[in-house]
């Protein structure tokens, strides 16, 4: 059931940046190109999903425990440390240069645009990357 229920919802997640057209790379770099033609459509998408986000969770809080686990699974870190900023910076900068990101890019590989499958490949490659590193410094 919690395999289905997460399905269910990374197709609503991926209906949504469909019909808002956030699988566009074109949407996202003319939100960013302020002297230009700028776009604030990434700007009312990103608001609507913060509103949505804080109401789901003031009501998921006033719960003792979620639907379908024994509890909430939240991060422990409340550092914010070299690793998270290099991280956010490499996501941002990849945001900026390729105008997707990857939820956006995921949903929009049924368009099967070679683009969309590089950028998902080159994703996947960084992960595996980035986890042999981690592998590495811990050992």
């Amino acid at each position: 059931m919690p395999i289905l229920l997460a399905l269910v919802a990374g197709i609503v997640f991926g209906a949504g940046l469909t019909v808002s057209d956030m699988i566009n790379p074109a949407r996202v770099l003319n939100f960013l190109d302020l002297a230009g033609r700028w776009d604030a459509s990434l700007a009312f998408v990103m608001g609507g999903a913060l509103a949505v986000v804080a109401i789901g969770y003031r009501l998921a809080f006033r719960r003792a425990r979620p639907f379908l686990s024994p509890d909430f699974s939240l991060p422990s870190a409340r550092r914010i440390d070299a690793p998270l900023l290099f991280g956010a910076a490499m996501f941002g900068a990849g945001w900026g240069l390729a105008g997707i990101c990857p939820g956006p890019a995921l949903t929009a590989l049924v368009s099967f645009e070679p683009k969309m499958f590089a950028f998902v490949g080159a994703l996947l490659v960084g992960m595996l990357a980035t986890r042999a590193l981690q592998l590495r410094l811990q050992a």
